[in-house]
This record gives structure tokens, sequence and C-alpha cells, in this order.
């Protein structure tokens, strides 16, 4: 069992930027494989980042990428999205995700966060 906990999410204005934190536990989180989605409000849940075991692979959707870092700190069990570069259209809840291999962390992830609101106002 995994347990994923967001944090960092609020309001920023346009061009700003947020950093978002994902504290994991449970047992061999390292072993997982990470990613992040968002979810806008009358829309479906997109995945838009994830990152291997080891911190070297990621992968973006095109809508972040060069905009959005994804990260991970295995000593601290705690995965990282900065965002940077804020639009209007970023604003959604945004849900950190586990998978046991890097496609399912991708398309359909084993555990999920509660989620953290990002607002960005124009």
């Amino acid at each position: 069992q995994v347990q994923l906990v967001e944090s960092g999410g609020g309001l920023v204005q346009a061009g700003g930027s947020l950093r978002l934190s994902c504290a994991a536990s449970g047992r061999t989180v390292g072993s997982y494989a990470m990613g992040w989605f968002r979810q806008a409000p009358e829309k479906e849940r997109h995945f838009i980042a994830a990152v291997g075991t080891g911190g070297g692979t990621t992968v973006y959707a095109d809508s972040v990428k060069g905009r959005f870092t994804i990260s991970r700190d295995n000593a601290k069990n705690t995965v990282y999205l900065q965002m940077n570069g804020l639009k209007p259209e970023d604003t959604a809840v945004y849900y950190c995700s586990a998978g046991r291999s890097f496609s399912s962390a991708m398309t359909t992830p084993d555990y999920w966060g509660q989620g953290t609101q990002v607002t960005v106002s124009s």
C-alpha cells in the first residue's frame, strides 16, 4: 500500500511559479514510477508528467513541456513538480500518482493522492 499526499498548491498570477510536492509513504515506494495528472473543472483528468524510479527518465505532456519539471528525491520519498510560466489554462486540481511500471504511472496509476488546487489568475 502506498499513500500519497500533495502540497504546494495555491493562487498565483500568470507568468508565476509554483512547486508542488508529493510525500509518499508505504512499502517499497522507491520501486514505483511517479507521475502528476491534473483535472480542470468539468474536464477529464489528464497526464502531465512522469518520472522513473531512479529519476533519470522523465516524460511530459506537450502542454507543459519546457515549463514544468518533474523530479524525485528517493531519500525523502518525495516527488516534485516545478511549474514555471504558469498560464490561466493551467488552473486545475493536480494529483500525484504512483505506478508499478513507468507505463502505468502515465496511464492507469495504482495509487492516487487527494489532489491540490492550483489557480492561475490572468
